[in-house]
C-alpha cells in the first residue's frame, strides 16, 4: 500500500455536489452504505442545501478523490476506489474529528473495511442498531 502525501481537505461548495453524488452512487461505494438506493440529482441537491456546509472534499493534485461529512453527529466518508487503501479515508476522518470531535459512525454490519478504518481512527464498537429489513 502506497500512501498518498499531497492531499488536502477543503470545505465543500456547489461545484463538488455532483462529485459527492456520483461517488455515493458508485456501485463499489454504494454497497458499503446502510441505505443503498440510488440518489437522484434533485434529492441530493436538496440534501446538500441543508447539510453541504458540513462536508469536506479531499483533493490530490487539485482533483477530488473523496469526501467526509457530518450530519446529526453521524460521520460519512467515501473514497474513490482508485484511491482506497492509500490513507485518504483515515486522513479525512482525522481532519474531520478536529472540527467535529463528538461524532459517531453508523457502519453496516459486514462492512469490514469501514469497521477497520474507524477502529484505526480510535472509534470503538458500542451499539448494534436493529431495523426491520425494508428491501433496501
Amino acid at each position: 500500500m502506497q500512501m498518498v502525501k499531497n492531499k488536502k481537505l477543503i470545505r465543500n461548495n456547489g461545484c463538488y455536489w455532483e462529485f459527492i453524488r456520483n461517488l455515493r452512487n458508485h456501485p463499489q461505494i454504494k454497497s458499503g452504505f446502510i441505505r443503498q438506493k440510488h440518489i437522484s440529482q434533485n434529492e441530493h441537491y436538496r440534501f446538500m442545501e441543508r447539510y453541504g456546509f458540513n462536508y469536506f472534499i479531499c483533493l490530490i493534485d487539485e482533483k477530488p478523490v473523496g469526501y467526509v461529512g457530518v450530519v446529526n453527529s453521524d460521520i460519512r466518508v467515501a473514497t474513490h476506489p482508485d484511491f482506497q487503501g492509500k490513507g485518504v479515508a483515515k486522513y479525512m476522518i482525522s481532519e474531520c474529528m478536529k472540527r467535529f470531535p463528538l461524532v459517531f459512525a453508523k457502519i453496516k454490519l459486514g462492512n469490514e473495511a469501514s469497521i477497520k478504518l474507524f477502529e484505526k481512527c480510535g472509534f470503538k464498537k458500542k451499539y448494534y442498531i436493529l431495523e426491520k429489513d425494508n428491501g433496501e
